[in-house]
């Protein structure tokens, strides 16, 4: 089974991953380990593009897998090869307010994570705004080929029936 997980930040596809992953004993890849170079000392630093492409490449050409992410323009091939895409589409409180929660679990070392600042907080919650006004919107273009695989997660307890 290849599964396909998209939305915004916060919105609950690490989770939603991690419980298909251990209900289906399916490996789960989060985007942004392919993404963001986590090797580097600085906070924000991008995987070259290259490196990137091989790293997710290896990943579809496993049997199995789940993929994660907010990430879109560079997926083509993964929404092609995926038996299921789930968009989460939860309202802004919700994503804002787990955003924000992680952000002090992360702080108070109660949580594995990356090495955000206040200023790194403050601009993801403003980088939510666009994304759900604008990308969400080009994602929905995308997808719309796929429609008969597309399902689309409006609120939490969709996400718990899954």
């Amino acid at each position: 089974m290849k599964i396909h997980i998209i939305g915004c930040s916060g919105t609950g596809k690490t989770y939603l991953a991690k419980k298909l992953s251990n209900k289906y004993n399916i490996p789960h890849y989060d985007l942004d380990n392919i993404y963001w170079d986590n090797s580097s000392e600085k906070y924000g630093i991008k995987t070259e593009v290259e490196k990137r492409d091989k790293l997710l490449q290896k990943i579809l050409e496993k049997d199995d897998w789940i993929i994660e992410g907010i990430y879109y323009k560079w997926l083509e091939q993964s929404f092609k090869n995926a038996d299921i895409i789930y968009v989460l589409d939860l309202p802004k409180y919700i994503y804002k307010f787990r955003i924000i929660k992680r952000f002090i679990k992360r702080k108070l070392k109660l949580e594995a994570g990356k090495k955000e600042t206040l200023k790194s907080l403050l601009d993801l919650l403003k980088w939510t705004d666009k994304f759900q006004n604008e990308d969400m919107k080009e994602i929905i273009k995308i997808l719309e080929k796929y429609k008969e695989k597309v399902y689309f997660i409006k609120d939490k307890n969709e996400i718990k029936k899954i």
